[in-house]
C-alpha cells in the first residue's frame, strides 16, 4: 500500500477514533465504576463489533445494508433501543456507593457480560456501516492484492481504537477515587443515565445522510 495513501487514511481514522462516542461512554463508565478491567473486556467488544462492520464494508455487503432503509433502521432501533436500556437501568439504580474489587476478580459472567455490552453498543451504529462503506472506495488500490490492504486498513484502525479506549478508560479509572466517595454513585447514575439516553434518542433520530 501507498505510504502517502495510507498517511491520508490514517489521519481519517486517528480522527473517527478520537472523537468520543458510545464506545468511549460505555468503557468511561464501566471503568469508573466497576474497575479499569470491565472497560477492558468492553473495549474489546466494541472493537470486534466494529471490525466486523469494517469486514461488511470492505466486502461489499455494507453498501447493501446501507442502501437498504429497512435494515438500517432495524440496526438504528436496536443500538438505540440498547442504550435506552442502559440508561433507565442507570437512572431506576438505588445503589448509593460503587465498591471496587481491589483484587480485581472478575467472574466469568462479569467478563461476558462487560464484553457483550461493548459488543451490541460497538456493532449496533448503523452509521458505522455508512462511514466505512464511503470511506474504503478512497484508499483502495483494485489493482494491488485486496487481502493485503484489508489487513493495512484493519489493523490501523485496531491500534487507534483500542488505544482511545484504553486512554479513555484510563482517565474514567484515575477519577474512580472521587466516584467511591459516600453518595457519588448515585448521582453518577443520574448524570451516566441522561447521556446514554440522550445518545439513544439522537441515534433513533439519525438518518443516512
Amino acid at each position: 500500500m501507498d505510504l502517502q495513501l495510507w498517511l491520508y487514511y490514517l489521519i481519517a481514522i486517528l480522527i473517527l477514533t478520537a472523537s468520543p462516542g458510545p464506545s468511549v461512554l460505555l468503557c468511561v463508565t464501566k471503568s469508573a465504576t466497576q474497575g479499569f478491567n470491565y472497560a477492558v473486556y468492553s473495549a474489546f467488544g466494541s472493537l470486534i463489533a466494529i471490525i466486523g462492520i469494517m469486514t461488511l464494508s470492505f466486502t461489499g455487503l455494507g453498501v447493501i445494508v446501507s442502501s437498504s432503509e429497512h435494515i438500517f433502521t432495524i440496526i438504528k432501533y436496536i443500538g438505540a433501543g440498547y442504550l435506552i436500556y442502559l440508561g433507565f437501568k442507570a437512572l431506576i439504580s438505588k445503589q448509593e456507593n460503587y465498591h471496587f474489587d481491589k483484587n480485581n476478580n472478575m467472574k466469568k459472567k462479569d467478563k461476558l457480560s462487560s464484553f457483550l455490552s461493548g459488543f451490541i453498543v460497538g456493532g449496533s451504529n448503523p452509521k458505522a456501516i455508512i462511514f466505512f462503506a464511503a470511506l474504503f472506495p478512497q484508499f483502495i488500490n483494485t489493482n494491488a492484492p485486496l487481502l493485503n490492504q484489508y489487513i493495512v486498513f484493519v489493523s490501523t484502525f485496531a491500534v487507534l481504537e483500542l488505544s482511545w479506549l484504553m486512554f479513555y478508560s484510563y482517565l474514567g479509572h484515575k477519577s474512580s477515587t472521587w466516584f467511591l466517595q459516600k453518595g457519588r454513585a448515585k448521582f453518577f447514575n443520574r448524570i451516566t443515565g441522561g447521556v446514554f439516553i440522550g445518545a439513544g434518542v439522537l441515534l433513533s433520530t439519525s438518518n443516512r445522510s
